[in-house]
């Protein structure tokens, strides 16, 4: 598995931190979840806009 530094504040962290505790889960695995959740939530954004562009530009060209 690869690793990737980033810079996050030191507030922001322990936020984390506190979240990922009260889960009872690493830092880690925390941040992954977050990054999965963003990303299927942007794919499913793109998917229903791409979605209703199509719609509008059936609309236009009838």
């Amino acid at each position: 598995m690869a690793k990737v530094l980033l810079s996050i504040p030191d507030k922001f962290l322990n936020q984390i931190d506190e979240v990922a505790e009260n889960e009872q889960r690493t830092r880690s695995e925390l941040i992954r979840e977050a990054l999965r959740t963003y990303m299927k939530r942007n794919i499913m954004f793109d998917s229903k806009k791409t979605n209703s562009d199509a719609e509008l530009l059936d609309k236009l060209l009838d």
